[in-house]
């Protein structure tokens, strides 16, 4: 984890922390180990500032920038609980075709049936495409993002 500075957040895709790094769990540090990391973070996210210092607690959570917010200080849900009534209305149909896939990118393509290859699952736009029924389509996630 080369050319880092101290007090770095960074995401990994591994479930270990390296070697000279902790994870943002909210674990409480002793200050006479990590004065530089104490110097940084100070009591903002929790401990008693004698003898240990917090890091961030950020399980659930992403940080963001303190517009709105105190330094440490916790906000948002992790979970919503979503009625229709949430969303916007979509006032567009979904077109689909039958023809067979070219393309991994769905960007001006349109869905198609039938896969071809390992990834590809959208034909050109308009390539037999027929607007799929509204009966075809319905809210999904049972209520939670």
């Amino acid at each position: 984890m080369a050319d880092s500075y101290l007090g770095e957040l960074k995401l990994v895709s591994f479930a270990f922390a390296p070697r000279g790094w902790a994870f943002c769990n909210g674990q409480l540090l002793p200050i006479n180990q990590n004065q530089p990391l104490f110097a940084l973070l100070g009591t903002n996210f929790g401990g008693d500032g004698r003898v240990n210092f917090a890091l961030p607690d950020l399980r659930g959570r992403a940080p963001q920038h303190t517009a709105g917010f105190s330094p440490g200080e916790r906000g948002g849900q992790e979970a919503v609980t979503l009625s229709p009534q949430s969303l916007p209305q979509h006032t567009h149909a979904l077109s689909g075709t039958s023809d067979f896939a070219n393309a991994s990118v769905p960007g001006g393509a349109t869905p198609a049936a039938r896969p071809r290859g390992g990834i590809n699952r959208y034909a050109p736009a308009g390539a037999g495409a027929s607007v799929m029924g509204s009966s075809s389509l319905a809210p999904a996630g049972g209520g939670v993002a």
